[in-house]
């Protein structure tokens, strides 16, 4: 059974202290909600080792993703205090489910044109990357992944001399129940694909 923060309703998975949990959290989409929720973990003692914040199909609620590391305690207390909040309208502890996560990261490297360069390049091939900006001495790259694919990127750069980095924070979403979709939310009662 998964951790579901829904209503009044909680579950708690044992799990070790330092249990990583990806949470889902769908807030309306005003002004003040991440300061809100942002703060209110931060002033209970919850850090927030990961946060991204986004639209979603409605354009009344927005999706925030946060990573905090805690046992099923912390966890149960996260969610109880995000509760309290009436501009949540759901959370979900993703990394109880069958998910999949992504991080987003720019990183600008030193790359004067040469062999160095052309050893970047193939790391930038081998990581799947992508390189969206060549200066002189400076190669920008595009890397995205799950959290250690992109962390790994970063520190096989580090030999060459990472100039500037910036990360977006993981984003998750929770894999269909089936892997060939239901169309009977579309189609009324529609029975097989």
């Amino acid at each position: 059974m998964s951790p579901l923060f829904q209503n009044d309703q909680f579950v708690i998975a044992m799990s070790n202290p330092n249990q990583r949990h990806v949470l889902s959290a769908l807030v309306q989409n005003v002004p003040g909600v991440l300061a809100h929720i942002s703060g209110m973990l931060a002033s209970r003692g919850f850090n927030i080792d990961s946060l991204a914040v986004g639209e979603t199909e409605d354009n009344n609620l927005s999706r925030m993703t946060f990573v905090v590391v805690g046992d099923g305690h912390v966890l149960e207390q996260v969610g109880k205090q995000l509760q309290k909040i009436v501009t949540v309208v759901e959370v979900l502890d993703v990394s109880s489910r069958d998910f999949v996560e992504r991080d987003l990261l720019l990183l600008k490297v030193s790359a004067p044109a040469g062999a160095v360069r052309s050893e970047i390049r193939e790391l930038v091939d081998i990581f799947r990357g992508k390189i969206v900006d060549v200066g002189p001495d400076e190669i920008m790259v595009e890397i995205s992944g799950r959290e250690n694919k992109v962390q790994a990127f970063i520190e096989r750069m580090r030999e060459y001399g990472i100039t500037e980095l910036c990360r977006t924070g993981r984003i998750a979403m929770v894999r269909s129940e089936s892997r060939m979709p239901s169309l009977n939310h579309l189609a009324g009662s529609y029975t097989t694909l």
